[in-house]
């Protein structure tokens, strides 16, 4: 785990500490900004998947070390939970199930996401959660994902496209940088903010990072039917 870093506008002791579910990418960002906002609640630690052998978060595509930089850069420490290249849900449950379970012998009996409005994946997690008493939370849930496009813009927030489904955008869109000009060119059939999975991003700077992270574009390759932007550190 990486220590967190007191800061003066932390949480009351008494807010109730919640376990986030981050991805490092954009949607990620909106809802933890939103947790942050509610005095009620203290982000006790945040919880990444990571693919055993290619040391990157799962489906992100994203270098390990440019996730632990991102979580040095918010200040709260990180959980990662391993699981094997092309993982079966029940490896995935199982994993997923032990990480749970440590959360809440520490006293964490809330999990946050940040989905938008995929109903069954919501309901999926809040089944899986209840199995052991937990529940889940979805700080920006319901929320018009071309607003909070928008809001993301507005808010500083910087990211950029780690992976495309090529079924959904050209080539092109891998590597690029999310300004107002690249929502612009989204096909009218991409959700603005790829609920469907159409891209996926790595934040590297806004209002939940202490200072940005630096790194390098590398290559752009295509792996199991998907284009990633290599992402590589910078030192």
């Amino acid at each position: 785990m990486i220590a967190k870093t007191a800061s003066p506008s932390s949480p009351p002791a008494a807010a109730e500490p919640v376990l986030f579910c981050w991805s490092g990418g954009k949607d990620s960002a909106m809802a933890l900004y939103a947790l942050q906002q509610d005095r009620s609640v203290r982000v006790a630690a945040l919880l990444t998947t990571v693919t055993e052998g290619y040391e990157r978060i799962s489906m992100h595509g994203v270098r390990r070390v440019l996730l632990r930089r991102q979580v040095q850069a918010i200040g709260l420490p990180l959980v990662e939970v391993l699981i094997p290249p092309q993982c079966v849900n029940p490896v995935y449950e199982a994993r997923m199930e032990a990480a749970m379970r440590a959360q809440l012998a520490s006293g964490v009996k809330t999990v946050a996401f940040g989905d938008i409005f995929l109903e069954d994946l919501r309901e999926y997690r809040e089944r899986n959660l209840a199995k052991l008493g937990m529940s889940a939370r979805f700080p920006i849930w319901k929320r018009d994902t071309r607003e909070l496009a928008e809001s993301f813009c507005q808010a500083g927030f910087r990211a950029i496209t780690a992976c495309i489904d090529p079924r959904k955008l050209a080539p092109s869109f891998a590597g690029r940088e999310l300004t107002p000009d690249f929502f612009a060119d989204l096909p009218a059939d991409v959700d603005p903010c790829g609920e469907n999975g159409e891209f996926h991003t790595f934040v590297f700077d806004g209002p939940v990072f202490r200072a940005p992270v630096r790194f390098l574009r590398g290559e752009v390759v295509e792996r199991d039917g998907f284009i990633y932007c290599d992402l590589l550190e910078e030192s």
